[in-house]
């Protein structure tokens, strides 16, 4: 059986300790064992990088420059790493090493809560199919990403809120792989409501498990 653990914590707006249990009901329907913890602590834990996927639900917080080299080398190794939203984008924003491995920085969501449209850009990615163009509420995320990235998701910004994004086309969902590990991001998700969305779930735990070591 595979094991996960998520990590959750930071700012309470996102909601990390609710959201964490959603995803960990939806790891463990997938035949994952689930580790959930609100001790940052973990990162300094030999046993991380003994697990197969990490999830950490964190936005802001310091990260410790040796756990963050740990991580990376962890991730290198084969330790699937993943998230929603805040989660990768907005954790750990002062560490370069994060920033490195997780390839995605989130800069900002022009308007705040909105309506927008997702438009899927790979149905043939087993993450995506079957899953249509789909229109969707809340932040928009204006990201800074990896040119590694596989995009398999995008929104684009009508500049209605801030000229400067104005027909920007930006990822909202994207894999990518890192040495031996792969990494999975999906923007969507900023509370736990969201989660009663159908396809913003249904993308994170395809992702999730696609993430998870090899």
């Amino acid at each position: 059986m595979k094991k996960a653990i998520i990590v959750w914590g930071g700012w309470q707006g996102h909601e990390p300790e609710q959201c964490a249990g959603i995803v960990a009901n939806l790891l463990r329907e997938d035949g994952f064992a689930v580790e959930v913890t609100g001790d940052l602590g973990i990162f300094a834990s030999p046993l991380l990088a003994k697990a197969d996927l990490l999830v950490p639900i964190i936005t802001g917080e310091t990260l410790e420059r040796p756990h963050a080299s740990a991580l990376v080398e962890a991730v290198r190794g084969g330790l699937g790493l993943g998230g929603h939203h805040g989660a990768l984008a907005t954790s750990f924003k002062e560490s370069a090493s994060f920033r490195y491995v997780s390839g995605v920085t989130w800069v900002a969501h022009p308007g705040n809560i909105i309506d927008f449209r997702v438009g899927v850009t790979r149905q043939d990615d087993p993450v995506m199919e079957g899953i249509p163009d789909f229109d969707y509420h809340s932040e928009q995320y204006y990201l800074h990403y990896d040119p590694s990235v596989e995009i398999l998701a995008t929104t684009t910004f009508t500049g209605a809120y801030d000229p400067a994004a104005r027909n920007v086309v930006m990822p909202v969902v994207f894999k990518r792989h890192f040495g031996a590990g792969r990494i999975f991001y999906s923007a969507l998700g900023h509370v736990a409501a969201e989660f009663d969305h159908p396809f913003m779930p249904l993308i994170l735990r395809r992702g999730l498990s696609w993430a998870a070591r090899r």
